[in-house]
């Protein structure tokens, strides 16, 4: 149960140190290869231009995005040299949403940061994106972490193919686990005892892996996000495991309110899968 390859996503616009240091931690951990991965695109320019003056603007504009991810690569190297059994990069010049989701098919894992303020779609891959549309596991870093937290790991549990795919892709993070927790919210129609079934089932798979896991059914809250938090607070869960939820609408994912606010919570790491 191990992650062979880790593929770690940085942007261009702002610091990836939180991304590097849980990738660091992780590969550390189980032995693994890193990919480097970043990407960024040309923007359209803020006034018309065309001929010899518009090449101009984009050939300054590619030099820069060359230079910026030259940078990116030296940090990455030197950052993660030490930490993993080998490394890799990849780049391009081109939308990092869609260079990664070709790129993800060489490694089990994609970690990535997010920040507080939203992302650049040119200089950096947008986490609620790339959860639909990846096919991996995807470790969500809030750009305040220096470490990856598993002491206790929380699974958000629920009765569905995406929460049945979480649990298997983060196997080999919970078996770094000291403490495992597998916890269903009811929902409207379902019972305390057929939760606790569920939830039993989910466990006794789990202890046929190895990993041992407490189990904890909540009633229906008013806000079921809220409520996630606070139980992964009591519990001080270093990292949410959830299936990620969400519809395609007009050529875009539409994320249910649970898995957006997974994405974008700054408090702890969170693997996300679909």
């Amino acid at each position: 149960m191990k992650f062979r390859t880790v593929m770690t996503s940085l942007a261009l616009d702002r610091s990836n140190d939180a991304c590097l240091a849980v990738t660091g931690d992780l590969a550390q951990r189980l032995g693994a290869h890193v990919i480097g991965i970043a990407a960024s695109d040309l923007k359209p320019p803020l006034y018309y231009a065309e001929g010899e003056q518009a090449e101009a603007i984009f050939h300054q504009e590619r030099t820069a995005i060359r230079e910026r991810i030259d940078q990116l690569e030296k940090k990455f190297r030197a950052r993660l040299a030490d930490k993993s059994k080998g490394l890799e990069w990849r780049c391009a010049i081109d939308l990092s949403t869609r260079f990664i989701s070709t790129q993800v098919r060489a490694a089990d894992i994609l970690v990535i940061q997010v920040g507080v303020e939203p992302t650049d779609p040119y200089s950096g891959a947008d986490p609620t994106d790339l959860v639909m549309a990846t096919g991996r596991a995807l470790l969500v870093v809030p750009e305040s972490m220096n470490w990856l937290d598993t002491r206790h790991i929380l699974v958000a549990w629920k009765d569905t193919r995406e929460a049945r795919r979480a649990i298997v892709d983060a196997l080999p993070l919970l078996s770094l686990a000291t403490e495992v927790t597998i916890v269903e919210i009811l929902e409207e129609g379902s019972t305390r005892p057929a939760a606790q079934s569920r939830l039993k089932d989910v466990a006794s798979w789990l202890q046929q892996h190895g990993l041992s896991a407490e189990t904890l059914v909540i009633d229906q809250p008013e806000d079921v996000t809220m409520r996630l938090d606070e139980v992964a607070s009591d519990a001080g869960a270093g990292v949410i495991v959830a299936g990620a939820y969400g519809h395609s609408r007009f050529r875009e994912w539409v994320l249910g309110g649970v898995t957006r606010h997974l994405v974008t919570q700054q408090k702890r790491c969170v693997l996300l899968s679909r």
